[in-house]
């Protein structure tokens, strides 16, 4: 993720850190932060200690099956460049592993 083009189609993998909802009067978004694999190696720069990190947004969906934090995913898409966050809209996905719970 930190090597990702200003824009095109782009294939990334790493684990889901957050997910956001939005409440139920809004229109359906569902997004999730994803963090680079290694998140062990600093970034370069300005946000040094801080992993690449890519936002996933699915228009029309309150949740998306599978996808929650510390979720594995590979996702690939159009990749748009915002003020903060590069971003996929609406990607295809994997789910690689997902974490147990009790």
């Amino acid at each position: 993720m930190g090597q990702l083009p200003d824009k095109g189609r782009v294939m990334c993998q790493g684990h889901v850190e957050s997910v956001t909802f939005v409440p139920a009067d809004r229109t359906p978004e569902f997004s999730a932060i994803l963090s680079e694999d290694d998140a062990g190696r600093p970034a370069p720069g300005p946000r040094r200690g801080r992993p690449p990190r890519l936002r996933v947004v699915w228009l029309g969906r309150h949740r998306v099956p599978g996808i929650e934090a510390g979720a594995q995913i590979r996702v690939e898409g159009m990749l748009a460049r915002g003020k903060d966050v590069p971003t996929i809209f609406n990607p295809r996905y994997e789910i690689l592993s997902r974490q147990e719970h009790e």
